[in-house]
């Protein structure tokens, strides 16, 4: 329920349109989400061997500060605040609020229903990891039970489907159609990208060497399954001109198939998926700060935690209150283009950990146990590629949202010395 819920939010729902725009025939489309699905399995597969090999609080920061330098897993925890996790979890809260008001014709502003859903959440998650995973794993089955509805009312009741084969590709094979291709990757990515997250609590799972690499396996597959079966009903429902056109594809099928009770049930899914996603975020990235606060890079006050419920609260507020400052100044499609290129540039680099972690490991016993990734390190090159391929092509297309994001990344490297220097000066005390 962690992993996918960390996956699954709005994107699904949303995005397909995006994709639609870019690619103009059914298997395009489809073969777009398939292509993602691929990329999704092996980066969970790559994260399901870290998470054995270093079953720490942190996830990715321990994992760049433990295979490189101090300083790269920092430069991750800084853009995951700034950038990466609250950009996602903006663009969702938006989202949230748009269908939620659409659901209750209450005549308020988003931007009231937006920070009040993210204070609901904080206060819930701050109440301790029990009673957080428990709303988390609740609102993932109501999820899959949305996802499901969609998919068997599009399957039975579209009276007038559009055929879903034919002509594969929608021009000839060229720069542009690569180029198209890589930037409907780009909406694919971003609604398929969370599962690294669940790593984040690798400390707090049970026997998470185990648990944690089948869990990391078992969601994404999973995910992948259902994100397949939407677009598949969107294309046949929609056909994929009406899908470029519509920015509610889920609730355009829904309407579709049962009328405007359909639409109404679907805004209402749409609603519960973002609240899941929301909640699994708020859930999980705090670690990172709180790991980033332990090891003297941060301030000292996230790196407290409640006594009684054993919760880094600072570090859940902190997150919560700049993904309310970014989600008041933003627009979703400057959010998710930043989003995408800092999230896979640190895919990509975190991957590569893989390497340093294996070599250590021969060099120290010879032997080693635990989930190792299939086709190694093959299959790890390729996912590193891709990754980086992602990075480039958002930057060639949306180059001032892309490198926006860049530039913050570059102003970790200051603070990061700073923090660095004030830790030794206190050591030095000390």
């Amino acid at each position: 329920m962690l992993v996918m819920g960390g996956i699954v939010g709005s994107g699904i729902f949303i995005n397909p349109y995006v994709v639609a725009q870019q690619l103009h025939t059914a298997p395009l489309i489809l073969l777009a989400w398939l292509a993602g699905g691929v990329i999704a399995l092996l980066g969970g597969f790559i994260y399901a061997e870290l998470a054995a090999r270093e079953p720490v609080i942190g996830g990715q920061y321990a994992y760049l500060r433990d295979a490189y330098h101090p300083a790269a897993g920092f430069l991750y925890g800084w853009v995951l605040l700034l950038v990466i996790q609250t950009g996602g979890m903006a663009a969702v809260t938006v989202t949230f609020a748009r269908y939620f008001l659409a659901l209750t014709q209450w005549q308020i502003s988003e931007k009231i229903v937006a920070v009040t859903t993210l204070a609901l959440l904080t206060l819930v998650n701050c109440l301790g990891v029990k009673v957080g995973s428990r709303v988390q794993s609740g609102l993932m089955v109501l999820k899959i039970g949305a996802i499901a509805f969609l998919v068997g009312a599009g399957a039975l009741l579209i009276r007038h489907p559009f055929p879903v084969t034919g002509t594969v590709l929608d021009r000839p094979v060229s720069v542009n159609l690569i180029t198209a291709f890589g930037a409907a990757m780009v909406p694919v990515l971003f609604a398929f990208g969370g599962w690294q997250t669940a790593n984040f609590v690798a400390g707090e799972v049970r026997e998470p060497r185990r648990n944690l690499s089948r869990a990391l396996l078992m969601g994404v597959a999973g995910v992948i399954t259902l994100y397949l079966a939407v677009n598949f009903i969107c294309v046949r429902a929609l056909g994929p001109a009406g899908l470029a056109t519509t920015h509610v594809p889920a609730t355009d099928v829904m309407r579709l198939a049962m009328g405007q009770r359909g639409a109404n049930i679907v805004t209402l899914g749409i609603a519960i998926s973002t609240l899941g996603f929301l909640s699994q975020s708020i859930l999980t990235a705090p670690r990172v700060y709180f790991a980033m606060a332990e090891d003297g890079v941060f301030f000292r006050s996230v790196a407290k935690v409640n006594q009684r419920t054993h919760v880094p609260v600072m570090a859940i507020v902190l997150q919560s209150v700049w993904t309310i400052v970014v989600a008041l100044t933003g627009r979703y499609e400057q959010i998710l283009n930043y989003v995408v290129a800092m999230d896979f540039l640190f895919f990509g680099l975190t991957a590569t950990t893989l390497f340093v972690f294996r070599k250590r490991a021969r060099l120290e016993s010879g032997a080693e146990s635990g989930f190792r990734v299939p086709g190694h390190p093959w299959t790890t090159i390729l996912f590193i590629g891709v990754s980086w391929l992602v990075v480039a092509n958002t930057i060639y297309k949306y180059p001032a949202n892309s490198l926006l994001g860049f530039a913050i990344l570059l102003l970790g490297l200051p603070v990061y010395w700073l923090w660095s220097k004030q830790q030794g000066r206190g050591n030095t005390q000390k």
